[in-house]
């Protein structure tokens, strides 16, 4: 709390936050749809086998006729059990007799068929390209398109270890844009596929950081009162950054304009972020009052408070943050947790809060999964009500007991009389 008494000798809530608040939602703003960008430039789209005698313009009409693109495509591309045209399939040589077949046959031989050997043709309607028609990551190599989110999401856990506190909040930001403006474009005209997962790696890595820090700066920089709000107001702008991208992407339907776009933008606030200013919190904790104090008159000035900047000193800051200031003196370790009993206290707290959400998330997912299964239950309940049909006195070829007699004469006697058939 000591360090909120400087913060309402320069202002709780002014100029000052205000204009470096709103900077930082819009770097948010910005970022975050960087997170969710391949939903869009990495959509699979509607995709079959390219085939000569249909994609081919050179083919001239004398071997197609007048025959139009449907018939053509019947005749090249065997259907699937939804009786839509494969994906991944097409057959070796144009089955004419197709063209003239009204019924189905079982003395047909199956048409042989084989992989899309000349490549895709792709349903351009929603999207004109994305990574996928890029590099072909359909059929065999669809599974690669994943590979491109599991990296960047490696690359999110690796910015959060690496690009810790050590380098205070302004510094690592601002490295960050830089980097991803250049990687993210780069991304853009990346020649092979391989490149393009790499520029994804470091991507994560200078998203996460961003993110991170933008919050820490305006947390940091705003008293108790309006802690609640700020953090509202920064998980809002990611809200926003969401549906800015959605527009873009309803407007450019092309991954390189897209990516270059919400890229170049980037640069932008990279350059604007010179005159953000950095945590005084973090400076002084990390025994630089020096520079922590410069901030708070920077801050004093910029709301007005002349006299305000000129009355905070070096002792001033000594005597409010002193207990601050001697415990950024002493190294901890991972073991000091321990020993601090409402530290303890705090950190059970927060596991049974996290324990509290995977258990709901897990509820979750069986509800969705008891979902997936009650069809199937379903079917099996068909399949076992069939199957007790053997358990009957008819299906065992037994006659049926006409009186509780019956009954109990079947429990003592013989049971091997056949039942008779006319």
């Amino acid at each position: 709390l000591a360090f909120q008494d400087l913060l309402d000798q320069v202002g709780v809530m002014g100029r000052f936050q205000i204009i470096q608040m709103a900077f930082l939602l819009l770097c948010n703003a910005m970022v975050f749809p960087h997170v969710i960008l391949e939903n869009f430039t990495a959509l699979i789209l509607g995709h079959r086998c390219w085939v000569h005698i249909l994609d081919n313009d050179r083919v001239s009409d004398n071997v197609t006729g007048s025959l139009s693109q449907d018939t053509l495509l019947r005749i090249s591309i065997p259907l699937d059990s939804n009786l839509k045209p494969e994906k991944c399939q097409h057959f070796i040589h144009p089955q004419w007799q197709l063209l003239h077949q009204n019924g189905t046959f079982s003395n047909m031989s199956e048409p042989d068929t084989g992989h899309c050997m000349d490549g895709w043709v792709y349903d351009r309607n929603s999207f004109l390209s994305t990574t996928v028609t890029e590099w072909d990551l359909v059929c065999e190599s669809q599974s690669l398109n994943s590979v491109t989110k599991f990296v960047f999401m490696a690359g999110i856990l690796m910015g959060e270890i690496i690009c810790g506190h050590l380098f205070g909040r302004r510094l690592l930001m601002m490295w960050s844009l830089f980097q991803l403006a250049v990687r993210e474009t780069c991304a853009a005209l990346a020649p092979t596929f391989l490149v393009y997962c790499t520029l994804c790696l470091l991507a994560g890595m200078s998203t996460t950081t961003i993110l991170t820090n933008t919050i820490h700066l305006i947390v940091e920089w705003t008293t108790p009162k309006y802690q609640a709000t700020v953090t509202t107001v920064t998980l809002l702008s990611a809200n926003i950054g969401q549906i800015i991208l959605g527009s873009l992407a309803y407007g450019i339907r092309k991954w390189h304009a897209l990516q270059l776009v919400v890229s170049i933008t980037i640069f932008f606030l990279f350059i604007y972020s010179r005159w953000v200013s950095e945590s005084a919190r973090w400076l002084i904790i990390n025994n630089k009052p020096k520079e922590g104090l410069q901030k708070h008159r920077k801050a004093a000035r910029v709301k007005g408070m002349e006299t305000s900047a000129d009355t905070l000193t070096m002792e001033a800051v000594r005597s409010t943050m002193k207990e601050e200031l001697k415990a950024a003196q002493i190294k901890r370790s991972l073991c000091d947790f321990f020993h601090t009993p409402n530290l303890c206290k705090w950190i059970l707290c927060i596991v049974v809060c996290v324990s509290t959400a995977t258990g709901l998330g897990i509820i979750g997912a069986c509800g969705s999964l008891g979902a997936a299964l009650v069809p199937l239950l379903m079917i099996l309940e068909i399949i076992l009500t069939g199957l007790a049909v053997y358990l009957l006195p008819e299906t065992r070829n037994q006659p049926l007991p006409d009186s509780l007699q019956d009954i109990e004469n079947e429990k003592q006697g013989d049971t091997s009389i056949k039942v008779t058939h006319f």
